[in-house]
């Protein structure tokens, strides 16, 4: 079998992006029930490629990167927390976020008010999951990805749940972001914002690179135990198994990003 491209992607609310190693491209059915699609360049810098703890950091800065090139392109594609509620949420649960962690802190229980508000800010996420077709288009992205992957010409029999999900960076990076919490409580009796910013940004470092060795050494019981909790997340609430309309929009973005990077679709055997 040919060699696959390495291909990421992001459930939009009526829609999906893919992203491949040099382009983007995104595919959404508009409230006409028309099925659009846009593609254009990534921002890349190719600098970091080599630097761990750095590299993952920036390649997420990419992809976010990416969104506004193609809400450009697209002005139909509605993003995840494109909601009222789910950015009501958003507000309200770093607020409480803070003032827990606040209190916490008065009480000499740092760790427990971090853990709290790792708790709360998942609620943004888990509300926009619940309502409208973001868990069905987050099953047609793994969907679609592992059926390429696997030369497939069809993703509607591809299990929904996919090993390089980003479900499967919480549990590390909460647990490296308690971790450096008490570290730095250690060290420093009153840390301020700046130290608390590093701290967040060092443990999403972490948990990147957890992700990337975990893909490497994938057949390793350590591996798989890592990846567990990511599976659960994506199994119980975080995609769905999509209709015939959401999988036709997965093709069409799938092989929207196949033609923008210059690649032959799988064909049947």
């Amino acid at each position: 079998m040919a060699e696959r491209l390495r291909l990421g992607g992001m459930a939009l609310r009526n829609g999906l992006l893919v992203h491949g190693p040099t382009h983007w491209a995104a595919a959404v059915r508009t409230a006409a029930g028309e099925v659009k699609v846009a593609s254009g360049s990534k921002p890349r810098l190719r600098a970091t490629e080599r630097l761990p703890g750095v590299r993952g950091v920036v390649r997420l800065a990419e992809a976010l990167g990416v969104i506004p090139l193609v809400k450009r392109a697209l002005p139909e594609a509605q993003l995840p927390f494109q909601d009222s509620r789910v950015l009501a949420t958003m507000g309200g649960a770093a607020v409480a976020g803070t003032l827990v962690k606040r209190v916490a802190d008065r009480r000499g229980g740092a760790a427990a008010g971090e853990a709290v508000a790792a708790g709360l800010s998942l609620a943004p996420a888990l509300l926009a999951l619940r309502g409208g077709e973001l868990a069905a288009y987050h099953g047609v992205e793994h969907k679609a990805i592992a059926a390429y992957e696997q030369g497939e010409p069809d993703a509607a029999g591809a299990p929904k749940e996919h090993d390089r999900c980003g479900s499967h960076l919480v549990a590390p990076m909460i647990a490296s972001n308690l971790a450096g919490t008490v570290l730095l409580r250690r060290a420093v009796e009153r840390p301020g914002p700046l130290a608390g910013g590093a701290v967040a940004l060092a443990s999403l470092a972490a948990a990147v690179e957890v992700f990337a060795w975990s893909e490497r050494h994938a057949e390793t019981r350590l591996a798989r135990a890592l990846r567990r909790p990511g599976h659960d997340i994506q199994r119980l609430v975080g995609t769905r198994e999509p209709d015939e309309r959401q999988l036709e929009v997965g093709r069409a973005a799938l092989a929207e990003i196949l033609r923008a990077e210059g690649v032959a679709a799988p064909s049947a055997p």
